[in-house]
């Protein structure tokens, strides 16, 4: 037994035992904000290490990308639960002041969700890339002249998701347009998602690549308990996560309450940021590794299910609390706050359709972001005096993301005519009966 894998295996379980102890004994429940911040947020943190081996042992037996797919949709599995409780929420008490209000906080911790992945888990991620310690020797970053030119490049075969994720950032700037997220967007948003994972499970298993540690030792396990393992550590670090993200976010948003955070605003940036959180260590570890291409991989495979699956299943949930279908309502505020999500995907993705990211364009992305949110609080608060509306600064940001991205696009519109051939012949070869060659083959 390599006894430096079973010691790792058995330090994550111990980070997810205090939790799961309480948790099933109700003591939880007694516990203080700050215990309960720290308790579970330990329990995130060694189920998210639990996932990352998971999905590593399964890469020997299933394509990459869906075993990336299925790390992703496990790690953001809590944004899901707080989201579709306000939707939940919105369906029980519609047509009254709460279920307006409900409605309006799954919209808006939805778009928060969005922005931070590409804000702070894209763009930080690059950035960890290029200057943590040892990157020199990370065959994925790219040593460039020029100020802050440095960039890591990106595996070709995500052209699928790039494109997949670009057209549902196109479906999304018609959502506020019909008044609600209704029936024709989960179609269009969740069926874009079907279309993808269907596209990747007919992808090939890559050629083992050399891994170390708890995967390497995992994967000398025979394929029946190799399998086992692996849906073990799924199943275990997905139950950890759904049940300990929640009470984090939660003491998280009670602990920003009491030095005079808004709680709309808590609600919007720190939950998500919390629930993102086992996605972003993931990928944080996956860097660290060397294996920067996989955990970009993951970072956008989160995004894409995130954009459609979250976005399209919420009528769903709403519908089913009312008791009826109905479509999702929503403020003229948060018709912005998706206005502006979209925008900021757009520009994200005109940064990467040439696979690679650049430390210069990393910062903008970070830059962006931070000043958006920072200047909408400081309006909340009152300190920021400017003669424009909240909801009017979202579309000054979305018009500055659009402009951007727009000029992106033309210029690398070579590169964006590549990745669409690409994506094409990826599509066609998937659907080809007796067409052997592996995904992203032209």
């Amino acid at each position: 037994m390599n006894r430096q894998a079973f010691g790792a295996l058995g330090g994550a379980f111990a980070l997810t035992l205090p939790w799961i102890v309480s948790y099933l004994t109700g003591t939880a429940h007694g516990f203080s904000t700050g215990v309960t911040v720290l308790v579970s947020g330990l329990s995130v943190l060694g189920a998210s290490f639990l996932l990352a081996w998971g999905a590593e042992t399964a890469e020997k037996d299933v394509p990459r990308a869906f075993a990336i797919a299925v790390l992703a949709v496990l790690a953001v599995a809590p944004e899901y639960a707080v989201d579709a409780l306000y939707a939940w929420n919105a369906g029980v008490f519609a047509g009254t002041e709460r279920g307006v209000e409900a409605g309006n906080l799954a919209v808006a911790n939805m778009t928060g969700a969005n922005r931070i992945l590409i804000g702070i888990g894209w763009a930080g991620v690059a950035l960890f890339t290029v200057f943590r310690h040892g990157s020199a020797e990370d065959p994925a970053v790219r040593s460039r002249d020029g100020f802050l030119a440095d960039a890591v490049s990106l595996d070709r075969d995500i052209g699928l998701e790039i494109v997949f994720l670009f057209l549902a950032t196109l479906w999304a700037f018609l959502v506020p347009l019909g008044g609600g997220i209704d029936i024709l967007d989960m179609a269009v948003l969740v069926g874009l998602y079907v279309a993808y994972i269907a596209i990747v499970l007919k992808g090939d298993v890559e050629a083992d690549e050399a891994h170390v540690g708890v995967p390497a030792y995992l994967q000398t396990f025979p394929k029946p308990y190799r399998a086992a393992t692996v849906l073990g550590l799924f199943a275990y670090s997905g139950l950890m996560i759904f049940t300990a993200v929640e009470p984090f976010a939660h003491g998280l948003e009670q602990l920003g309450q009491s030095i005079g955070v808004p709680s709309f605003f808590m609600i919007q940036w720190i939950a998500p940021l919390a629930s993102e959180s086992p996605e972003l260590i993931v990928v944080v570890y996956l860097v660290n590794k060397a294996r920067s291409t996989a955990g970009f991989n993951a970072l956008i495979s989160s995004k894409l299910n995130q954009w459609t699956l979250l976005i399209g299943t919420l009528v769903l949930v709403y519908s089913l609390a009312l008791g009826q279908y109905g479509a999702l309502p929503f403020d003229q505020k948060q018709s912005g706050e998706i206005w502006l999500t979209a925008a900021q995907s757009f520009f994200a993705i005109s940064l990467l359709i040439n696979f690679e990211i650049s430390v210069r364009e990393a910062v903008v992305l970070l830059v962006l972001f931070l000043s958006q949110v920072l200047s909408e609080f400081l309006l909340i608060r009152g300190v920021l005096v400017i003669p424009i509306s909240d909801y009017e600064l979202l579309l000054v940001f979305t018009g500055i993301y659009l402009v951007l991205g727009t000029g992106l696009f033309v210029a690398r519109r070579r590169a964006l005519k590549g990745i669409l051939t690409q994506t094409a012949g990826t599509v066609r070869n998937a659907f080809s009966v007796g067409d052997d060659r592996p995904r992203g083959a032209d």
